[in-house]
């Protein structure tokens, strides 16, 4: 009898239809809600994070070549009041941003007249310093992303893709950034890497390539819109496991990106045509899709209001929308 009922269970395992995207939307999303835009006064929004006060903060690059004006803001979103004011200007280009276990403000500042460094800002003193200005004697191409482990160690895309500045590096690496202020290259075989991120576990570490190819002088490099999974040792150190994902020519590629307590990865889509948000699983299965006015930059979750808000930049705007799991942060 035990094995007829098992054979039955399986049975109606086997039939029983896979979730639709509108289904598995409701599993991420609280269902019938639409981002929330809470900011647009900027020029291209990007880098969100919460800071240890709640408060959003985010940058805003203003290229060169097309604002004017130079060296990018970081702006100061008040989910209590729904204000957001100018925090820093200039911003020394800043990118993306985190924050440290100690609430220091941690910022990638890239070319087009930035500081092309990561450089840290104790929030109860404003007083700032430069992490990592070098590498190899040499200024880095753009720093662009940043993340964290555990252990306080810091982990950092740097592509180029704006700015006059010379390029002294000879690839577009992946960094990291130990505790004693050692830098290493840990990748080097990513044509434009971008987004980053590590698991909860802190065996994966996520790096999204963004490169839409080039062709000069004869030579053609193709298009790779990619997220690479590496395995991350307990020294630091990365080892190539597997492409991820891959998206096709016409879905535009992957930005930046944050996961949640599960493992699940949030990606900001840049793609022109159809710009989304899109939630995949730890094995890049896509669990849910959503569309957004604006093309995406990147994400980040809050936690201080209690509320699981995800806060994503897109164009000119910052906009936020509920979500049923927790982002993942860090802890001691």
């Amino acid at each position: 009898m035990r094995s007829l009922f098992l054979l039955i269970l399986l049975f109606y395992a086997a039939i029983k239809p896979p979730f639709t995207q509108g289904q598995q939307r409701d599993r991420i999303f609280l269902g019938g809600q639409k981002p929330e835009k809470v900011f647009s006064g900027g020029f291209f929004t990007e880098g969100p994070a919460e800071g240890p006060d709640g408060d959003i903060y985010f940058s805003d690059l203003t290229f060169t070549s097309e604002s004017g004006m130079q060296a990018g803001y970081i702006w100061k979103f008040n989910p209590k009041t729904g204000k957001t004011v100018l925090y820093r200007s200039p911003s020394g280009m800043a990118n993306g941003i985190a924050f440290d276990l100690k609430g220091n403000m941690l910022v990638a500042q890239s070319a087009d007249f930035g500081l092309r460094c990561l450089t840290k800002t104790d929030m109860k003193t404003g007083k700032s310093s430069i992490l990592a200005g070098l590498f190899e004697g040499k200024p880095f191409n753009s720093p662009n992303d940043l993340t964290m482990d555990k252990k306080g160690r810091l982990y950092f895309t740097d592509p180029r893709y704006t700015g006059h500045e010379k390029l002294e590096q000879s690839v577009m690496g992946v960094y990291r950034l130990d505790m004693d202020g050692k830098v290493s290259l840990i990748i080097s075989d990513i044509p434009m890497p971008n987004g980053i991120a590590i698991s909860p576990d802190e065996k994966t570490l996520y790096v999204g390539c963004y490169d839409e190819g080039s062709e000069t002088e004869g030579l053609s490099r193709p298009a790779r819109m990619e997220i690479l999974s590496y395995s991350l040792n307990g020294d630091g150190s990365a080892i190539f496991r597997k492409v991820l994902l891959k998206f096709p020519p016409d879905a535009g590629g992957p930005d930046g990106m944050r996961l949640d307590e599960k493992g699940n990865i949030y990606v900001a889509i840049r793609n022109e045509a159809s710009p989304s948000l899109k939630v995949f699983s730890p094995e890049g299965q896509e669990i849910a899709s959503l569309s957004l006015p604006e093309v995406p930059s990147s994400l980040a979750f809050s936690r201080k209001s209690g509320e699981n808000y995800l806060y994503i930049t897109a164009g000119k705007s910052l906009y936020r929308i509920k979500t049923l799991n927790k982002g993942y942060f860090i802890s001691k």
